[in-house]
């Protein structure tokens, strides 16, 4: 019983940050269950069962605050689903997605430094404008994060969401909401992926049904948050986790190891913090502006 409210409350708290960020839900999972030595692939699998309630939970709630682009949902969903079932079957088959993880989590580092630039300090310019997303981004970034999700242990939301909030073309709640909703068919479909090419009776329903529970209790929490918080705010803060996410791997690419890898840690938490300072500041500063001019 004891492990089964540990297990709770560590979904509680992945669905905050993921239905707040639009990310994290899947490797903070992943990471623990990893840890206490179940394997890869039934980790995994518990992960996507959980998520396709934790994510129509989600996407509901989104959808009743306003955080949803429905005109986005199907053309990520679709294409994120095929690859997640195909990234599902190839890791039940021991072949994982690890050798693909320096290259991604360079790229994500590279998003990361961009987002926070644009959200953070450009203080005379709005940093979104909003404009169409087109088809022919949307359809191939569903494809390749459904299928490092399934593959990887979690993908969907760090690469989706940094990627178009790197566009500069959507609000961020809406690409949060988006991507979340868009996700209940990704963990559908790897769950389907899973259960097809797994044993039935070796899944941890147990570990699943807990990590459940605390999700579907923070996606409407998590949900508010976003629709409340200001789009530079909510930037900022996504582009700082997305930072600290893929500090280890990015620092193991790039030859980092030891003692620089901690003052790379701590230059991203300071740099992080300043920038959230100055987006407040600004923000606040914006708000200002806007109600003088009424």
């Amino acid at each position: 019983m004891r492990s089964f409210l540990v297990l709770a409350v560590v979904g509680l708290v992945a669905q905050l940050v993921d239905g707040s960020l639009g990310m994290a839900y899947g490797v903070t999972s992943q990471s623990l269950l990893l840890a206490v030595g179940i394997s890869p692939a039934l980790a995994s699998a518990a992960v996507h069962i959980a998520e396709v309630g934790t994510t129509a939970a989600s996407g509901v709630s989104h959808w009743r605050f306003g955080n949803v682009d429905w005109s986005k949902v199907t053309w990520l969903a679709i294409p994120g689903a095929i690859g997640a079932f195909f990234g599902a079957v190839v890791l039940a088959s021991v072949i994982t997605a690890e050798a693909a993880e320096p290259l991604v989590a360079i790229f994500l580092f590279g998003l990361g430094v961009f987002i926070l630039a644009r959200f953070s300090f450009r203080r005379h310019e709005k940093p979104v404008r909003e404009r169409p997303v087109p088809r022919g981004l949307l359809a191939p970034l569903g494809l390749v994060a459904g299928f490092l999700d399934a593959a990887g242990g979690g993908g969907w939301g760090p690469i989706s969401t940094p990627t178009l909030l790197s566009s500069g073309r959507m609000q961020p709640r809406k690409i949060v909401g988006t991507v979340d909703t868009s996700e209940f068919l990704v963990a559908l479909a790897a769950s389907i992926g899973f259960l097809l090419t797994l044993s039935f009776a070796d899944i941890p329903w147990q570990v699943a049904g807990a990590l459940l529970i605390g999700g579907v209790i923070a996606a409407p929490v998590a949900a508010y948050i976003v629709r409340i918080l200001p789009a530079r705010i909510l930037g900022t803060a996504v582009g700082g986790i997305i930072l600290l996410t893929n500090a280890k791997t990015f620092s193991e690419a790039i030859g980092v190891g030891g003692g620089l890898a901690i003052v790379l840690y701590v230059l991203i938490l300071v740099v992080w913090a300043a920038a959230l300072g100055f987006s407040i500041m600004v923000n606040r500063q914006e708000k200002a502006t806007d109600s003088r001019v009424v």
